[in-house]
């Protein structure tokens, strides 16, 4: 009688053991395809930061309704528009749009320097951690993880500081010339938020996500591992 309770123990460890390397394989499988999604769209971030840096489409003149003989000449006429960190573009009768400034000479619009150096911050850790996923072939994955959890974190949050600096240094001569002297900090007078701004927002939203699921993966790695998995073990003697 007691050898069939032993063998019954013993049946149902091995099923046991079956059953936890299914849900085991089941698992990495799965930490996999997150890890792949993590990293396209660690890489789709990346080029996001280089669309925020270099397109002038922050802010935008709204719709402008007026009649040309309120104004004593063409010069006082509202000039509809748009701006950036770099460039400030005003519409002619032309199809091209006569632009100030551009990103080639790496001299951003004096009042939106520091927006423009936090955002250079941001690009520039974003990309380092679009390079540390070459080392996931030579590093321990969890130390690769948290690296780039920390990288995107920190470059969450120098976009965010720049989103709440550019609003702030509204209030010079360059935006009143589009926008009117109802402009000031915090107060875009006859302009708009535009589509580049709405990007930047956005991106601090996808690195903070980007960075939280980075630290979750790497807390996880340990669990992928087999529990009979010893990594000194072609170090042991013999015996």
């Amino acid at each position: 009688m007691l050898t069939f309770w032993a063998l019954l123990n013993c049946i149902m460890q091995l099923e046991s053991q079956e059953v936890a390397k299914l849900y085991q394989t089941e698992f990495i499988r799965n930490a996999r395809a997150v890890g792949v999604l993590w990293a396209v769209c660690t890489l789709c971030f990346a080029v996001i930061e280089v669309v925020i840096l270099i397109q002038p489409s922050w802010v935008a003149t709204g719709e402008l309704h007026f009649r040309p003989e309120q104004f004593k000449s063409p010069e006082q006429m509202p000039q509809s528009g748009y701006f950036g960190l770099y460039e400030i573009c005003i519409e002619t009768d032309w199809m091209v749009p006569e632009c100030k400034g551009s990103l080639a000479s790496l001299s951003p619009i004096p009042a939106f320097k520091t927006a423009a150096v936090f955002i250079c911050m941001s690009l520039v850790m974003v990309w380092i951690s679009v390079g540390c996923l070459v080392l996931f072939r030579f590093c321990n994955s969890a130390t690769i993880y948290k690296v780039c959890a920390w990288l995107q974190l920190s470059a969450g949050f120098c976009l965010a500081v720049a989103c709440l600096v550019f609003p702030d240094s509204l209030d010079t001569p360059e935006v009143h010339t589009l926008c009117g002297n109802g402009v000031g900090s915090f107060s875009l007078g006859r302009c708009s938020v535009h589509w580049a701004f709405v990007l930047a927002i956005l991106g601090v939203l996808d690195a903070f996500i980007l960075s939280t699921l980075a630290f979750v993966l790497g807390n996880r790695q340990d669990a992928l591992l087999p529990q009979d998995f010893n990594p000194h073990a072609k170090d042991l003697p013999e015996t």
